[in-house]
């Protein structure tokens, strides 16, 4: 069953993601101290704006980057490297992926699938390491809005929609 590995949130723009057990999801707004929760990520006032509330990877999809950069020589990206709040483990990139314009729930909580986590350069910039873009385009993860509150703790399961 698919469930949570690892939840990691920042409270600033470029500052280490850090671990937590649980986080509290605020609907429409996202992970409580995050710094997109907070308005202070990044992209925070890109335009045009995007939903940031939270970002979902998959743990097979940081598996299989990290086997391309291994093959060609590069340094691998840790979990917490990627930059993504929720790592998800068995699930596969394409199924998570797919979760795009689907509505479904992690520990009882619901998101609406908004975009792929298209790779920037960002989290080769802040890991000192090169190849993030390529590797993990197609494995990069999912932005969803969250359109419930609650709370959210390691291995709280996915439920995917009917």
């Amino acid at each position: 069953m698919t469930s949570i590995q690892a939840i990691f949130i920042a409270q600033d723009a470029g500052l280490p993601l850090v671990h937590r057990s649980k986080v509290n999801i605020i609907a429409n707004q996202g992970v409580q101290g995050d710094r997109y929760a907070l308005s202070k990520g990044a992209y925070s006032q890109s335009r045009p704006s995007k939903v940031r509330d939270i970002t979902f990877i998959a743990r097979m999809g940081i598996d299989r980057a990290n086997h391309l950069l291994n093959l060609s020589g590069h340094q691998t990206f840790s979990d917490v490297e990627t930059r993504r709040n929720i790592v998800l483990k068995e699930i596969t990139p394409e199924e998570l992926n797919d979760l795009v314009g689907k509505t479904f729930s992690v520990g009882g909580i619901e998101f609406y699938g908004t975009e792929l986590c298209i790779p920037c350069e960002r989290p080769s910039k802040l890991a000192n390491k090169k190849h993030f873009f390529e590797a993990f385009e197609g494995n990069g993860g999912i932005r969803a809005g969250a359109l419930s509150s609650g709370e959210l703790a390691l291995h709280d399961l996915l439920n995917l929609p009917d």
